[in-house]
């Protein structure tokens, strides 16, 4: 089961709303890359999967951390194929094959501090 199945398909070929993190009182954000967790002493805003651009796609990208309560903007359904995001799937060999499972969504995290 992937992040767009376990969300029932609503986010397939939808536009992504752009956020941005900031918290006045924590000058300091990371994004902590295959786990949903925080390091000692950060705070965490929110978790989700890791997502980027496709492989084979011939544009610039970069990871981002997509919540696991992801929205989409209303109305954007006609799929214009622009710069489409899909989740970071850990493969061994790459990675470790523990903790990391061959071919799962890694998760992620925003942390503050």
């Amino acid at each position: 089961m992937n992040f767009f199945t376990r969300k029932n398909r609503v986010l397939d070929d939808h536009d992504v709303p752009c956020t941005v993190c900031y918290v006045p009182s924590r000058g300091t954000k990371i994004m902590v890359p295959a786990q949903y967790t925080c390091p000692a002493g950060w705070t965490r805003e929110y978790y989700g999967y890791l997502m980027t651009s496709h492989y084979g796609h011939k544009h610039s990208s970069q990871f981002v951390c997509v919540d696991q309560d992801a929205e989409y903007r209303y109305g954007t359904k006609p799929s214009v194929d622009g710069a489409l995001l899909f989740p970071v799937e850990g493969r061994c060999g790459a990675l470790p094959c523990g903790p990391f499972v061959d071919g799962y969504e890694l998760t992620c995290a925003v942390c503050t501090k």
